[in-house]
């Protein structure tokens, strides 16, 4: 039975609907059809535009690992407060971040479409900048995307940055400090086992972002947001399935995952691609300090990395009751 939603709904609600709408049409096509406008437009009288654009992003081709280009008016902009409203999304601080100094934040879970962190890092909707004056959020995103004409610098205007070693040194090497360069640890793999009540964390072979922390002495920061695999259900891809194994081997070709997901629609609560109405609460804990160390050994991204595993189990044993977690829940670790 397709239950409709009522026709008297306020204006607000169906504000934030539409903008959730837009950013899922974002997430999912806006990209390829990115790509199709740019060649499309060559055999049109309009050719000269992607011309002079392919001009300008030969131009500009190192941007994106040169700190991008961030746009304030975009991250302030109202409809992302619609957006946060939707869930609603908050952000809760426990420490103070010191703006003389760079950090490394470990964002987890990933969730489907990493809703929590766009929110909180790559908007002012929550208020990032009034809970950590002096510190500029930068959220780490696959290569990929950078590649892709006009895209590259929608997402840029957000924030986000290429998710290699080049574009991470860029910043955490910035003189005067107030950087904070988040990566999302688990990654695709762990968008993939994304579901509510899920609490599988990709994270106990995932040192590189370690060993980014010791090279440029960045205080490593854990971050947990409650509820963010609680917004979609995916279709049953159990290890071992052939669906399963089919996102595993397009994983490894071109470093993507497809996450078959569903949640409600627009008109009504039963199916669709719109996410459920459920709070997202990303809490940032407190930084870990970390001494330069321009050539770590394995001991000692080893050591660090335990540290950190532990500082992160920590804030989720500490704040899961407040965010209706079962007590008798814990991380997995994996």
């Amino acid at each position: 039975m397709v239950k409709f939603a009522p026709l008297s709904v306020p204006w607000e609600r169906r504000l934030q609907t539409f903008v959730v709408l837009q950013w899922i049409f974002s997430f999912v096509v806006l990209a390829q059809i990115c790509i199709a406008v740019f060649i499309g437009l060559l055999f049109t009288r309009f050719w000269i535009f992607s011309v002079l654009y392919a001009v300008w992003w030969y131009l500009d081709l190192s941007k994106p690992w040169s700190g991008g280009r961030r746009s304030e008016a975009l991250r302030r902009c109202i409809i992302w407060r619609y957006m946060k409203d939707y869930f609603p999304i908050s952000l809760v601080k426990t420490a103070h971040l010191d703006p003389s100094r760079n950090y490394l934040a470990g964002f987890h879970p990933h969730g489907v479409l990493a809703t929590g962190a766009f929110t909180n890092l790559c908007t002012e909707s929550t208020g990032f900048s009034s809970l950590f004056p002096g510190i500029r959020p930068h959220l780490m995103m696959l290569n990929l995307w950078f590649w892709t004409p006009f895209f590259r610098d929608y997402i840029m205007s957000g924030g986000l940055v290429p998710v290699d070693k080049e574009s991470a040194a860029h910043i955490l090497s910035r003189e005067g400090g107030g950087n904070l360069m988040a990566i999302i640890v688990g990654g695709v793999q762990e968008a993939l086992d994304s579901r509510p009540g899920g609490y599988k964390l990709v994270l106990r072979n995932r040192k590189g972002f370690i060993r980014l922390a010791l090279m440029h002495g960045a205080a490593l920061v854990p971050i947990f947001s409650f509820g963010e695999n609680d917004v979609f259900k995916q279709v049953e891809n159990s290890p071992g399935s052939w669906v399963r194994w089919f996102q595993d081997r397009l994983q490894k070709i071109v470093r993507v995952s497809i996450p078959l997901f569903y949640g409600r629609g627009v008109f009504q609560y039963s199916f669709g691609l719109m996410p459920y109405r459920r709070p997202i609460t990303t809490v940032v804990g407190k930084p870990i300090e970390v001494q330069k160390t321009p050539h770590p050994s394995q001991e000692e991204v080893d050591r660090l990395h335990q540290r950190y595993m532990k500082e992160l189990e920590n804030l989720f044993e500490a704040h899961k009751l407040k965010y209706n977690v079962p007590r008798d829940q814990h991380l997995e670790i994996c």
